[in-house]
């Protein structure tokens, strides 16, 4: 099979938000490969520099900075390199960009490039996507994940006095098309509850296709979701998950929540008291991305009961998934390709994740594309779990519906 890179050419197009974002096609004699690359609205400070232009062009979100150095320093670099080698294709990256954050290159251009060879190499093999990542991480058993909806938003992604980020459910059934079926009823249903409370302008969606009515306090949202599931009979079924996302909430003074400042402690009761009180199974960053011991105490005290999911906190970065393992400071990673830049990294990251016994969530970002390769590598590494937002869009529904065609040609 001809594997050969013959040409690499990227270009800038617009992400869901009517960004900027980097696209990138590789060629080999016969075939391409095309990515899209995401980009995040709530990031964390650790995270590999994605490469804006800055300026006045598209008020300084342009990437044609990034775009030109796939187009000029990238693709000679790669002409005539196997794409099938993905470590050998992403190790000649970092090495041309010999930063530790990928400031030189951008990790956006970096990564439309590693994700673009993978899927040529998946097509001059013949083999599904998510069956050559599969064969990349040594993975032969193709789990399809619990889909975790974003369906009421705070945060940064919304513009209401909730503190806490995103408020998902997570329906759990035999099949990911019950799931999603499940998923997309409970939707619809707390649209009308918020519609009849709030008022139908408080259904418009956000990014992720969530909605965010005028509430203020964190109980208010748990309570709406939880009526939704019940009026459907789904209660042993649907699960309820927090990304907390508390970076953004936390300053000297400590923790804002429910328009009180918190500190450490109080704010792990609230926790606490959520999860006693509410069917919550997962908690994502909880506490600010550098309070190591934050994390620590609420995997100690919840993590028994719930998965504690580290996203700002490691950044799918090996070296800060050994220190969190080190000090037992979660029990979980969110894996988003594009906070590290290449996905030999990703899965390093997913594999050390899982040697020590952690969960793994596979997750969108908030400005995404119609581009669908997490879905594949959700279940080419078999971490059973995708955080694609809500079941809305179709910069998110393109996940779920690819993630219903594998599920398809599974025979499941």
């Amino acid at each position: 099979m001809y594997s050969k890179i013959t040409r690499i050419k990227a270009r800038e197009i617009l992400d869901s938000r009517g960004n900027p974002t980097v696209e990138v096609d590789v060629y080999s004699k016969s075939k391409r490969g095309r990515e899209e690359v995401p980009s995040g609205a709530s990031t964390g400070i650790h995270e590999a520099l994605e490469l804006r232009d800055k300026g006045k062009r598209y008020l300084g979100k342009g990437v044609l900075k990034a775009v030109n150095n796939v187009n000029k320093k990238i693709a000679p670099r790669l002409r005539n390199k196997n794409c099938a080698n993905q470590k050998l294709i992403d190790d000649l990256m970092l090495d041309l960009d010999g930063t530790a954050n990928k400031r030189k290159l951008g990790a956006n251009a970096i990564l439309g490039v590693s994700l673009a060879s993978c899927r040529l190499a998946s097509k001059i093999q013949r083999k599904p996507l998510y069956k050559y990542i599969g064969a990349l991480f040594n993975n032969k058993r193709f789990t399809l994940p619990t889909p975790y909806m974003n369906i009421i938003n705070g945060g940064k992604h919304a513009d209401n006095r909730l503190q806490f980020q995103e408020f998902m459910i997570v329906p759990k059934f035999k099949t990911f098309k019950e799931s999603l079926r499940a998923g997309s009823e409970t939707y619809h249903v707390l649209k009308k509850l918020i519609g009849k409370k709030y008022g139908k302008s408080s259904t418009n969606v956000g990014d992720e296709g969530g909605f965010a009515p005028n509430l203020n306090k964190v109980r208010e949202p748990l309570k709406l979701i939880t009526k939704a599931v019940n009026e459907l009979g789904y209660g042993r079924r649907i699960k309820i998950a927090i990304d907390a996302a508390a970076s953004e909430f936390y300053s000297r003074k400590g923790y804002l929540v429910d328009d009180k400042y918190l500190t450490q402690n109080k704010l792990l009761k609230v926790y606490e008291s959520l999860v006693d009180e509410f069917p919550i199974i997962s908690l994502e960053d909880p506490f600010s991305q550098d309070d190591s011991e934050g994390f620590v105490s609420i995997t100690e005290s919840l993590g028994r009961k719930v998965q504690i999911v580290g996203d700002d906190s490691l950044v799918t970065n090996v070296e800060r998934i050994k220190k969190a393992v080190e000090l037992k400071a979660c029990n979980a990673l969110l894996l988003k390709v594009n906070q590290i830049g290449t996905l030999s990294e990703a899965l390093d990251a997913a594999k050390l994740a899982m040697d020590n016994n952690w969960n793994v969530m596979v997750s969108h970002r908030s400005g995404e594309t119609s581009d669908s390769f997490i879905a594949d590598l959700a279940v080419g590494i078999g971490c059973g779990q995708i955080k694609s937002g809500a079941p809305c869009r179709s910069d998110r529904l393109a996940k779920y519906n690819q993630l219903l065609r594998i599920e398809e040609e599974l025979g499941r």
